[in-house]
């Protein structure tokens, strides 16, 4: 019987046409279950924060699959208003899924304002994933309920972490410098790491734990943001003292970096005399760090003005990107050898190791490096295969997923719910119940669920669900590409190739059609509303209004003509095409070098991480889309290509958003 059931459940996925063949793909809205308007109802009354309209809509989606997100919803209400009745019996009946997990932290942190250490101490054990909220309220409550001073310990390198602390952690940091845990200069260091990152409020706030008056005024950060060559010339000959005015001087200084490396070199040569080795090194740190992210030439010669200044992972790994750009080997090499082995280890610093090593004709030392990350279906794991000569080739693909495989995936509470909030558009909401379902799956289970996903048109959680796989995997599903007749219509048109296309796309949204970015850019291609407009004018699309992009024909339409339009701007090079589409021609542009560099080294040593993350994934995908189109091998090396010199007058990139 409960076989029945399963088959009967999975019956809408089983009724689409076999894998691969999207175009008989039934809407979403085609299997949408009876119920969905009353679940709807509840958000929307949770979301109002009205417990009494809740209540009633409640009464009604009893047997719906998100019925224990109606009943979340008012616990969690009623939990804001202090009543926790219900959740001890919801945590039973509901243990081990995702709402049981967030209904504990919910609860937890409700406990930790309320200084309720007893039974937090008590309900902690069984959460699974706790943040850095519940995290610092659990050494809190050590230290409170059990006086164990070793929260203590564990609590103070938070200290030096560089982003901000919840309100939790507060009281940890307070007993900490209360009781000497934390010194002048550990104050500083943080006050130091926050406005590297530009948190100018948290590091005032930070500062208030140094002596009374010992501390920056507020004003004096703004002045500094605002005009830091100005705050810098105007510097009294005698500023070094107290150490405030030269903590200033050397903001001021990191923030003239920023802006112009070789302004702010200069501006430190003047000055340098008035600080201590120490200083004066953490100043041509920051110099070197931003000099080199600029490309500027003599970052390398900061980066030894620095002596041995002690490095973070981004300064050094930036040391290294400034050795690659100029062409450097011995001094990348020796960058990688200073790296702490937790960064060194890492597939990019791996890989340039390796071609570090082959250019100064250590070449059986080079391969040993290529060696470690071959067969990882990454950018570097495949472009050390090919310094290898091994071709880049798909895994076997296993074998599909049997009915009752299938009727187990959709019979999955998780994954149900997940595809259910999913329907109705609660996307994040979808999102994190699928990922707890699916993260404790063996290689079967999963791809049975991809293939679950891929049926109901969620292809962003197919393609989650497939590449999480170890031993048996489908790189179909690992690169779903749907709406073939659509994509390789406007490839055809536009004479792009499909796999590229694919390739930016499935990075862009993961083929969500109505994915929105926080910044404001919509649908398959994430466009954005300035670029929407100006493509649908330079193609001639009549009455285009601003909500069309949604529309999946219109925003591929726009998306592939830019992609033509920066590609036409860059040489015909879809390294500079990708990087324009996603951090603008004019950074893109501005990002090439004055002589001829591989494509590799362009990307690696692109400013943005996310630009540069971004650029490698599109590429790589390139690869993967084309091997399953063209059922060939395919050269990553061949596409990255090389990046030509820096034009003098490029009107084509300049016009362009």
């Amino acid at each position: 019987m409960k076989q029945l059931l399963c088959v009967f459940l999975l019956a809408p996925f089983l009724a689409i046409a076999a894998r691969g063949d999207m175009s008989s793909t039934p809407p979403k809205q085609a299997i949408a279950a009876s119920g969905d308007e009353k679940v709807m109802a509840a958000h929307d009354a949770f979301r109002n924060g009205e417990q009494v309209k809740l209540g009633r809509v409640a009464q009604t989606v009893g047997g719906h699959e998100l019925a224990p997100w109606v009943e979340y919803w008012q616990l969690r209400l009623k939990l804001e208003n202090g009543d926790t009745a219900g959740i001890g019996e919801f945590l039973a009946r509901n243990g081990g899924t995702y709402l049981a997990e967030k209904l504990r932290a919910d609860w937890l942190k409700q406990l930790g304002k309320q200084q309720q250490w007893s039974e937090f101490s008590a309900a902690y054990p069984a959460l699974l994933q706790p943040d850095q909220e519940i995290a610092c309220d659990g050494l809190q409550a050590r230290l409170v309920e059990q006086h164990d001073r070793t929260a203590l310990d564990e609590a103070r390198p938070l200290w030096f972490a560089a982003l901000e602390l919840p309100d939790a952690c507060q009281p940890l940091m307070d007993t900490l410098r209360k009781e000497g845990r934390l010194n002048d200069d550990d104050v500083w260091m943080r006050v130091r790491r926050l406005l590297e990152i530009s948190k100018i409020k948290p590091a005032y706030g930070a500062a208030a734990y140094l002596p009374k008056g010992a501390g920056p005024e507020l004003k004096t950060l703004d002045s500094v943001v605002e005009k830091p060559k100005r705050y810098l010339d105007k510097l009294p000959s005698a500023f070094a003292e107290p150490r405030a005015n030269r903590e200033m001087a050397l903001f001021a200084l990191q923030r003239l970096a920023r802006l112009d490396p070789l302004a702010a070199a200069l501006q430190l040569k003047r000055i340098e005399a008035n600080f201590p080795d120490a200083d004066r090194a953490y100043a041509w740190t920051q110099i070197a760090w931003f000099g080199a992210r600029n490309h500027q030439p003599e970052a390398l010669d900061w980066y030894a003005m620095a002596d041995k200044a002690a490095l973070s992972d981004e300064q050094l790994a930036w040391k290294a990107r400034a050795a690659l750009r100029v062409g450097d080997w011995p001094t990348l090499n020796r960058a990688i050898e200073q790296m702490p082995l937790s960064l060194a280890a890492q597939p990019e610093w791996i890989y340039w190791k390796g071609r570090a090593l082959a250019a100064l004709g250590r070449n059986e030392e080079g391969q040993a490096y290529y060696a470690r990350i071959v067969g990882q279906a990454t950018f570097y794991g495949n472009l050390a295969a090919e310094e290898l000569g091994l071709p880049i080739a798909l895994p076997p693909r296993a074998a599909a997923p049997g009915d009752n495989e299938l009727a187990q995936a959709a019979a999955n509470p998780g994954l149900r719910r997940a595809l259910a909030l999913m329907r109705i558009d609660l996307r994040a909401e979808g999102v994190r119940e699928w990922n707890w379902a699916v993260r404790d799956m063996n290689d079967r289970q999963l791809l049975a669920a991809a293939e679950l996903a891929r049926r109901a048109e969620v292809f962003d959680r197919a393609i989650n669900a497939a590449e999480r796989t170890i031993v048996e995997h489908d790189y179909s599903l690992r690169y779903l590409a749907p709406f073939r007749d659509t994509i390789d219509t406007k490839a055809r048109e536009l004479s792009l190739d499909s796999s590229w296309i694919y390739g930016l796309m499935r990075q862009e949204s993961r083929f969500v059609t109505q994915a929105r970015s926080g910044v404001g850019a919509k649908g398959l291609m994430q466009l954005m509303p300035a670029t929407a407009r100006f493509v649908a004018k330079k193609i001639g699309l009549s009455g285009f209004r601003a909500s069309q992009v949604n529309d999946m024909d219109v925003n591929v339409t726009l998306g592939t003509s830019y992609m033509r339009m920066v590609l036409d701007a860059f040489d015909n090079q879809p390294v500079l095409a990708s990087a324009a589409y996603n951090a603008g021609p004019a950074r893109a542009r501005k990002w090439r070098a004055d002589r001829p560099i591989e494509g590799a080294i362009y990307v690696e040593t692109i400013p943005f991480s996310e630009t540069r993350d971004y650029v490698k994934k599109v590429m790589n995908n390139a690869v993967y889309y084309s091997m399953l189109f063209e059922e060939k091998p395919q050269s990553l090396k061949l596409r990255l290509g090389v990046i030509g010199p820096r034009k003098g007058s490029d009107s084509a990139a300049e016009d362009l958003p």
